[in-house]
């Protein structure tokens, strides 16, 4: 019994240092991804068919870090992110979309 709770203390341990991003979730009833989502992963569940990412791309930290945001989709339909200029992707259920802006536009990865 000693050996079981060293190892599932081990191993939770090791669970919680795998995700290195804050989790974050959008507002009730809402389709826009602000600016402060940038370096946390976005989980969508029972989001809105389409979202916005913010209508101006976000700049460059001060070290010259572009602005990110990992979506995740937890379902239960697609979701479609949209960015200015020109952007649009698509994130199926259960996939995960890293999405990062230059200042000028958006880019996914």
């Amino acid at each position: 019994m000693k050996t079981y709770l060293i190892c599932m203390a081990l191993y939770m341990g090791q669970m919680n240092t795998l995700q290195s991003k804050q989790v974050v979730y959008l507002q009730p009833h809402s389709a826009a991804i602000g600016t402060a989502c940038g370096g946390k992963l976005l989980e969508l569940i029972g989001a809105p068919t389409l979202l916005n990412l913010p209508p101006v791309p976000p700049r460059p930290d001060s070290q010259g870090n572009p602005w990110s945001l990992d979506v995740k989709n937890l379902g239960p339909s697609a979701v479609t992110v949209l960015g200015t200029p020109h952007f649009s992707t698509h994130v199926i259920v259960n996939q995960t979309v890293h999405i990062y802006s230059n200042g000028t536009a958006y880019f996914q990865k």
